[in-house]
């Protein structure tokens, strides 16, 4: 299972909404996934493993609204595409990000 270029780019545009609405930086998010900032980057861009994709995906949708916010549906990761990605990767479970910590 591979996206192609239109796929990923939406994908992308919906990570990085769902970065804007959690509130998060960057670094914070890259820390939360023990992730390097190139890491993180790749995966924002839909450009990286996939499970790295995925997770980031399921960690911006809890912290999204952790954040209060409601998370920017995904089009291409859904639920469904879960079940078939599953065959294809290890998915691996999204950290959440501690909100009540300070910064």
């Amino acid at each position: 299972m591979s996206l192609n270029a239109t796929e990923r780019l939406r994908t992308s545009e919906e990570l990085k909404t769902n970065l804007r609405l959690s509130g998060l930086t960057p670094g914070e998010a890259a820390a939360d996934l023990h992730f390097t900032p190139r890491r993180l980057r790749d995966a924002l861009d839909a450009s990286s493993d996939p499970a790295d994709v995925w997770q980031l995906r399921d960690y911006l949708e809890h912290a999204a609204r952790d954040a209060g916010q409601h998370p920017t549906p995904y089009t291409v990761l859904t639920d469904r595409a879960r079940l078939l990605a599953r065959a294809w990767f290890s998915l691996r479970k999204a950290p959440r990000h501690d909100f009540t910590a300070p910064s």
